[in-house]
């Protein structure tokens, strides 16, 4: 199958996940490992930038997918799953965040890679400084803008999608979107870094 070729080659359709999920419901006991090896990583880091701890949001990604198991006529088929599953995703840590009413300064550790050349070295170096400013700088602001920013920035989403996983709509969207990147910015400046 077509599908199972984009799958293979990491090119996923936008409604790759909801054609494995119909398989997955249709009995095909692969497919939901599919969805899994899809939407896992993706779902961890995003729920990690709003619950700042690395173990609950491994707990709250496979809440996800067990929801999906177990309530499996709650998605249903309206946007792509990859959309649902980082709202369902959102609103846990929002609950999670409630429930333990405080914030991790937990990081999450990062592998060093081996550069030998100095010039790339140096651009790694640079780039990876300015990556690690503006993680900061998002742990900094609203929690709400920050989560707006990752959603369109990091993981690609349509204003649209974005507003349905963050349940807003898209006059709110946008006022979220322009504070985000102000906050984001004057953050950033304070930590003397300039425009990325």
């Amino acid at each position: 199958m077509p599908e199972d070729e984009n799958i293979n080659t990491g090119a996923i359709s936008c409604d790759a996940g909801a054609d494995l999920y119909r398989r997955w419901l249709g009995g095909d006991g692969t497919a939901f490992d599919k969805i899994i090896e899809i939407y896992h990583d993706a779902l961890i880091f995003f729920v990690y930038g709003t619950v700042k701890n690395f173990a609950d949001a491994e707990d709250i990604a496979a809440d996800v997918f067990a929801d999906l198991i177990v309530h499996p006529k709650r998605y249903s088929f309206g946007c792509s799953l990859k959309t649902y599953l980082f709202s369902v995703a959102r609103n846990k840590a929002v609950d999670r965040i409630r429930h333990r009413r405080r914030f991790s300064d937990e990081d999450i550790n990062e592998s060093a890679e081996s550069i030998s050349d100095g010039k790339l070295l140096e651009d790694k170096l640079i780039a990876d400084e300015k990556a690690k400013a503006v993680r900061d700088a998002l742990k900094e602001i609203n929690p709400e803008y920050a989560s707006v920013l990752r959603l369109t920035y990091f993981y690609g989403f349509s204003g649209d999608e974005v507003c349905f996983i963050m349940n807003k709509n898209k006059k709110q969207m946008a006022n979220l979107l322009y504070r985000g990147k102000e906050s984001l910015r004057k953050a950033l400046e304070g930590k003397g870094v300039e425009s990325i």
